[in-house]
């Protein structure tokens, strides 16, 4: 089974090592001695505990969409001409990017400071594991 470091699940939740040992702490998440004595969280207790803090922080309750990729996060930069804008997000640890039309910027009142969801949706996806094969 993959144990995950406090340091790495931190990095992987967006949040500071402090934040994983408080969760621990109170009970939220379990910590395991990994091979070298260090703290650690089992990797499926990391997942489905990153996934119901996921769902938290999605968009309206009762919005139905096929996507499953929703991301909350701020507006930190809007590069708009008269006809395209791009808009960029800070999603936790990840830098979201999208190009829309100007006049939906407008519409949308997107502008840095704001606070959007960014919906993914995409054919294509490609994954690659940073585990070693035993």
């Amino acid at each position: 089974m993959t144990q995950i470091r406090i340091s790495d699940a931190a990095r992987f939740l967006g949040v500071s090592d402090d934040t994983v040992r408080r969760w621990i702490s109170g009970g939220a998440l379990t910590s395991v001695p990994d091979a070298s004595g260090r703290m650690a969280i089992e990797g499926r207790e990391l997942a489905a505990f990153a996934q119901e803090q996921a769902r938290s922080l999605t968009g309206p309750a009762g919005h139905a969409s096929s996507a499953r990729n929703r991301f909350v996060g701020l507006v930190t930069a809007v590069k708009a001409d008269t006809v395209m804008a791009q808009v960029e997000m800070q999603c936790g640890p990840f830098r979201v990017v999208s190009l829309m039309s100007s006049e939906a910027v407008d519409e949308l009142g997107l502008e840095p400071g704001s606070v959007a969801v960014a919906v993914i949706k995409s054919t294509n996806v490609i994954i690659e594991s940073l585990e070693t094969s035993t």
